[in-house]
């Protein structure tokens, strides 16, 4: 039986003063949740985190009891109350195991961490030519739907999906008790793009060994192509810098009108960007006003999880929230920020890992004149696929701009080109006519600042501070406004369709 370490948490309030937080039942979600912290509280200070199970208050075991009589246990505690917490995915790991939780687990703990169960995994394929490049298989005596065949370079290969792993689920819809026919029908009807949530061999031994239900919340995200991103910022003396608002037939809250020079520019905040999460509580369910008081009751430092319009798509498709990329990320402490990754100290560092000094933490702006017909590199890519790097030639004008081989593009002439497809990019190249300049990352230093949640913009090749900005809360809005007066410039909103040009597209 797998274990659980309850967080115990001991609160002391002020006269007058709450906790700092919601104990609250909700349809479809099982145990005592903690909801709606107040920013700066005893709760949320304490580390209570939005979504914990409450298993205990003051020694009693609270899994079993009516809401109510939990709630009267707190009230009745009197200044002070010590609460036994397990956070959202170890309650319900632990619940889908059967685990009793009113009994003290005597576990293996890592780094103060109990030990999971393997993660499943979810892949997102985009079709780029007829096929996905795998087959389904069904046996006899093993109920369940396996993938094979899978082709290596393949859309399904590059996305993950490895042979002999189980079909759980297609775009959130469940395969448990579907045919080989209806799977494979699910699968054409889906078009050019489709989510699945896998089992490999390894996994689907453990859960099936355990019994455990195998379900989308218990699968790691980091197979996808697309990222939420996690904004860390300053507030500058009159604010943020942007405005955050509702769009007429979409959900949801929307960044907007962002102030060249602000704390939001500066930390790479996007223009339709849609705000998932602040300082990690989930805003799906709030109305404006809501969010906005949530922003401004963060003091002078904001935490926001966002999405662009192709990543939300996607964690739409799968049936998933964004948030399950944000609980992966706080399993390890939380992305820091640019300054906070190159500068942890090494006895946090991987023993394995040979420490980067700082200066080779950034990317490189290269700007180079075409000589003759060419730059003289090959920019490596596959039709209809994200991301793209670089092949260069001794000798010629990329060489001498300092790109080298395997480089990954990050922005051509100010344009982020990391979510764009090889064809748009060869014609942004093809657009920029005798002079390019480009913002590239040695792949090392691109997979290490990706992997810490560090977005990559020409602000990380010099120090930066924020600048100051004006900004205004506007009444009618409530929310971060731009003041009256002579118009800024905005972040231009930059577009580029697909080209079958005669750059050369070397595979």
């Amino acid at each position: 039986m797998a274990g659980y370490k309850p967080k115990v948490i001991s609160l002391t309030k002020r006269p007058g003063q709450t906790f700092g937080f919601y104990l609250r039942l909700e349809h479809g979600e099982e145990g005592h949740l903690v909801r709606c912290l107040e920013m700066g509280g005893p709760a949320e200070l304490a580390g209570m985190k939005d979504g914990d199970r409450v298993i205990r208050v003051n020694g009693t075991f609270t899994d079993a009891l009516s809401h109510s009589v939990v709630v009267d246990l707190v009230r009745n505690s009197g200044a002070s109350c010590t609460f036994h917490i397990l956070d959202e995915a170890s309650f319900k790991q632990a619940k889908a195991e059967g685990v009793n939780l009113s009994k003290p687990q005597s576990t293996s703990v890592a780094n103060g961490v109990a030990k999971r169960a393997p993660n499943l995994k979810l892949c997102y394929l985009l079709k780029s030519s007829s096929e996905y490049g795998f087959s389904l298989r069904t046996v006899k005596s093993e109920p369940g739907l396996f993938m094979t065949e899978v082709t290596p370079g393949s859309v399904a290969d590059r996305a993950g999906v490895k042979a002999n792993d189980r079909l759980l689920e297609v775009n959130g819809e469940t395969m448990e008790d579907s045919t080989h026919n209806q799977a494979v029908d699910k699968i054409r009807l889906a078009g050019a793009s489709i989510m699945f949530l896998l089992a490999d061999e390894e996994t689907d031994r453990y859960y099936q060994s355990k019994h455990m239900k195998m379900e989308a919340c218990l699968a790691t995200t980091k197979y996808l192509p697309h990222k939420p991103r996690i904004i860390d910022m300053t507030k500058g003396p009159d604010g943020y810098g942007f405005i955050l608002r509702e769009e007429p037939n979409q959900t949801g809250h929307f960044i907007k009108d962002i102030e060249r020079g602000s704390p939001a520019e500066r930390s790479a905040l996007k223009d339709m960007d849609r705000l998932v999460a602040v300082d990690g509580e989930e805003m799906d369910s709030c109305t404006h006003q809501q969010v906005v008081d949530k922003i401004m009751q963060s003091g002078k430092d904001c935490c926001l999880l966002v999405v662009d319009k192709d990543t939300d798509q996607m964690y739409w498709q799968g049936r998933v929230s964004p948030m399950l990329f944000w609980e992966e990320m706080k399993g390890s402490n939380s992305p820091p920020s640019y300054t906070e990754a190159i500068n942890l100290p090494a006895t946090v560092q991987q023993a394995s890992q040979v420490q980067v000094r700082e200066e080779e933490l950034k990317p490189k702006l290269c700007k180079m004149e075409r000589t003759s017909a060419e730059y003289g590199f090959h920019l490596k890519g596959i039709q209809g696929v994200h991301g793209q790097c670089l092949e260069v030639e001794k000798g010629g004008a990329a060489d001498r701009a300092g790109l080298d081989d395997e480089d990954v593009v990050v922005e051509v002439n100010g344009v982020n080109v990391e979510q764009s497809t090889h064809e748009e990019v060869v014609e942004i190249i093809h657009d920029s006519g005798s002079s390019l300049e480009m913002l590239v990352a040695k792949k090392s230093v691109y997979d290490q600042l990706t992997a810490k949640g560090v977005t990559i913009t020409r602000l990380l090749l010099e120090e930066t501070s924020y600048a100051q900005v004006h900004n205004q809360e506007s009444k009618e809005e409530a929310r971060p406004e731009t003041p009256s007066g002579p118009a800024r410039e905005r972040i231009s909103s930059v577009s580029s369709s697909a080209s079958q040009g005669s750059f050369d597209e070397r595979l």
